[in-house]
């Protein structure tokens, strides 16, 4: 456990697998759809690691219900659009962390980036960023934008039947058919937050394999 930080930090700086790590975990639908509208709004997430129990754990939210949202009530890195005021993506990522988990921004150390990610569906561009704390953090989430924050632990998604495949209900009247996903701990992690973490568990399986 020690050195996982270490080893992730080093493949975070080497080239990244991009479209082919995201591709395993994009929607039949999305094949080949990587480009991005010249207006896309601009957003960042973070994935952020903090030990518990002796294992890394991650961060997701499962965002409220609002009808405004496209991904309302979906499982979510903490994140969000970039603002003018903001000195780059990495502060948006780390603003948008503290305001919805309540995680103090300056605790947080920023290990590197992942491949920026367009969502056509709500034509955001995204800036997804990889951080870590070394203390097990008390989220104090805000409700006007996090239902719930879930503590996944990350081997867990290095495991051969984590990616699966299900039918998600987007509406009455709207069923995604076969999509595939990371279920971990009974939790449908897919779309945009399922393709950046396919390209996370590709960069950190190649690290710790380079170390053994």
């Amino acid at each position: 456990m020690q050195d996982f930080i270490p080893q992730l930090t080093k493949a975070l700086q080497q080239p990244l697998p991009g479209v082919e790590a995201q591709a395993r975990l994009a929607h039949h639908s999305r094949k080949g759809l990587y480009g991005h509208s010249p207006d896309a709004k601009k957003a960042a997430v973070l994935a952020l690691f903090f030990p518990k129990k002796s294992d890394w754990h991650l961060v997701f939210i499962q965002r409220t219900a609002h009808e405004k949202d496209r991904h309302a009530g979906q499982i979510s890195f903490p994140g969000g659009r970039y603002e003018e005021n903001d000195l780059d993506f990495r502060e948006t990522a780390l603003r948008e962390t503290e305001e919805e988990v309540g995680i103090e921004a300056s605790t947080i150390q920023l290990l590197g980036d992942l491949s920026t990610l367009y969502i056509p569906v709500s034509n955001f561009l995204v800036h997804p960023f990889v951080g870590y704390i070394d203390y097990t953090p008390i989220f104090k989430p805000d409700p006007s934008e996090v239902a719930a924050v879930l503590e996944l632990p990350f081997s867990a998604f290095l495991e051969d039947q984590a990616i699966d495949t299900t039918h998600i209900r987007l509406s009455n009247q709207f069923i995604l058919k076969n999509v595939p996903h990371f279920n971990v701990n009974n939790h449908v992690i897919w779309g945009a937050t399922g393709m950046m973490m396919s390209e996370l568990v590709s960069v950190a399986s190649a690290a710790t394999s380079r170390s053994q």
